[in-house]
């Protein structure tokens, strides 16, 4: 797969998530098998771009091309501003927010809110494409509720635009993450753009994201939630789709070594007292579903210093496996 003058080394597809997609986390899914890796979102408001919290999310140093960073906004000249900006420190493909839910977001008419207004699409996408050099992306929905799915007409908007690649969810804003996501609209935009097509949604296996490619024809698929706690989920992706078997799961062992590692970069990025922190939901997340993980949990969120965090750890999977336990 190709965007723009970049060769990806498969189709495999980190969605952008804010809170959760930060440089470690990018850094751990490319060594698990992701074949691009999208930023957190990035507001475009020019006055939240010297906080601390933006600084570290255009922090790429270290990290290989093709460096994708996501842009959110309601303002055409301020994110083509934003684009400039990011490409500035480093990014080499603008992605531009049009899926995201939140209400938070969509209050301010920025992520798939914006698809209520096409006029407004249009002219944010040209405006970016004409700011910046490196490729332009677009994530969007289905459209903005069940009555409005408008997903073709943006793509085929974006396509004329320039954009050079297109992330479509498989719901509408309204649906946030409810019910299930459905690929026939990612089907039917395939079959009408000449763009490389991105299929987002619930793929959370292997065999989900072949079924996916196969009923689509997307180029790619993009995981998102499944990847929490999961990060392995790509190279058994990309073992499926060589072999056609599916990998054998790691061993605890293993999940408690990429965990640990998970957690020392987290721990050297943010600093010790932010990374013990945002380590908690990490934990929960390689945790969920494991032998007694609830009270191992409620010791790991007491913990005041990484070396404490990453005892209980160590402490909780020798337990398991002392007992015969592990999952």
């Amino acid at each position: 797969m190709k965007i723009g003058p970049h060769s990806l080394k498969n189709n495999l597809v980190l969605a952008p998530m804010a809170g959760v997609t930060d440089k470690p986390f990018r850094q751990l899914c490319r060594e698990l098998g992701a074949g691009l890796l999208m930023s957190e979102m990035i507001s475009s408001n020019p006055s939240l771009l010297q906080t601390k919290k933006t600084q570290q999310r255009i922090d790429h140093s270290g990290e290989c091309a093709p460096i994708v960073v996501q842009i959110a906004g309601a303002d055409a000249q301020t994110i083509a501003e934003a684009a400039r900006f990011n490409v500035d420190h480093g990014a080499d493909i603008i992605d531009i927010n049009m899926g995201c839910p939140a209400k938070k977001v969509c209050n301010v008419m920025a992520g798939s809110a914006l698809m209520q207004n096409e006029n407004l699409v249009a002219e944010i996408l040209e405006s970016v494409v004409n700011a910046v050099e490196v490729p332009v992306t677009l994530k969007i929905r289905t459209g903005w509720n069940m009555q409005n799915r408008n997903a073709v007409k943006i793509a085929q908007l974006a396509e004329r635009c320039g954009v050079q690649a297109l992330s479509i969810h498989g719901r509408t804003r309204a649906c946030a993450f409810k019910g299930e996501a459905e690929h026939d609209t990612t089907r039917r935009v395939k079959s009408l753009v000449s763009i490389p097509v991105i299929a987002n949604g619930d793929i959370n296996s292997a065999e989900e994201a072949h079924k996916v490619l196969q009923f689509t024809a997307a180029d790619a698929v993009m995981i998102g939630r499944a990847a929490q706690g999961n990060p392995w989920i790509f190279r058994e992706i990309s073992h499926y789709m060589k072999t056609g078997v599916a990998l054998a799961p790691p061993t605890s062992e293993e999940i408690r070594l990429i965990l640990t590692a998970h957690l020392t970069s987290l721990y050297e990025f943010y600093g010790e007292y932010v990374g013990v922190r945002i380590a908690r939901k990490h934990i929960g997340w390689y945790c969920k579903g494991r032998v007694d993980a609830r009270a191992m949990l409620a010791l790991v969120n007491q913990a005041q210093t990484c070396v404490d965090q990453i005892q209980f750890i160590n402490e909780y999977f020798e337990f398991e496996d002392a007992k015969g336990l592990a999952a």
